[in-house]
C-alpha cells in the first residue's frame, strides 16, 4: 500500500505534536529558578558614535560598576558590543549581575558606602557625561533576568 505524500505529512504533524510530549512543564518539578539576577539594558549607539560613547562609558558608568564589584555590591559586569553595529533595535549591551534579588532591595547603608567611595568629583564628572550620553544613544530596553535551570 503506497502512501500519499500528503498523509504521511500528516502522520509526521500527529506525531510530532504535543499529544505525544508534555505542553507544560511544572516549576520545581521540571525546572528550577536561578537565584541570580541579570539587569540588562539594551542601547543604540549612533553610527560613529562607539569610541565616543564608550569613553564616556569607560569615565562613567564602568567606573561605578568596578567600584560596586570592589564593594561587594554585585557580582560582576560586563559591555557587549556587536559586531553588527548597524543592524537590529540595538547595538551595545550592559549587564549587571547580582548574587540575588535582595541584592537590588534599597540600602542606605550600600548607598553611603558607595557615594563616601564614589567621591564628589566623579559624582560630578558622572552627571557631566552622562547628560550628553542622548547625543550619541538610545537606550532600546532594560531587562531583569534569571536562569531557567532546565532538569
Amino acid at each position: 500500500m503506497k502512501l500519499h505524500l500528503s498523509k504521511l505529512l500528516y502522520l509526521v504533524c500527529l506525531f510530532s505534536t504535543s499529544a505525544f510530549a508534555k505542553d507544560r512543564l511544572e516549576i520545581y518539578k521540571d525546572f528550577d529558578l536561578g537565584t541570580e539576577i541579570t539587569l540588562m539594558t539594551t542601547v543604540k549607539v549612533d553610527p560613529n558614535m562607539e569610541e565616543v560613547y564608550l569613553a564616556g562609558l569607560a569615565q562613567s558608568w564602568v567606573k561605578a560598576v568596578k567600584l560596586q564589584k570592589k564593594l561587594g555590591f554585585i557580582k560582576d559586569w560586563k559591555v557587549l558590543g556587536s559586531d553588527f553595529p548597524l543592524s537590529g533595535d540595538f547595538n551595545l549591551i550592559l549587564i549587571t549581575t547580582f548574587e540575588n534579588s535582595a541584592d537590588l532591595e534599597p540600602s542606605k547603608k550600600k548607598y553611603m558606602a558607595f557615594m563616601d567611595a564614589w567621591g564628589k568629583e566623579n559624582n560630578e564628572q558622572s552627571k557631566e557625561l552622562s547628560a550628553k550620553y542622548p547625543e550619541v544613544r538610545t537606550l532600546t530596553g532594560e531587562y531583569a533576568l534569571r536562569e531557567v535551570i532546565f532538569k
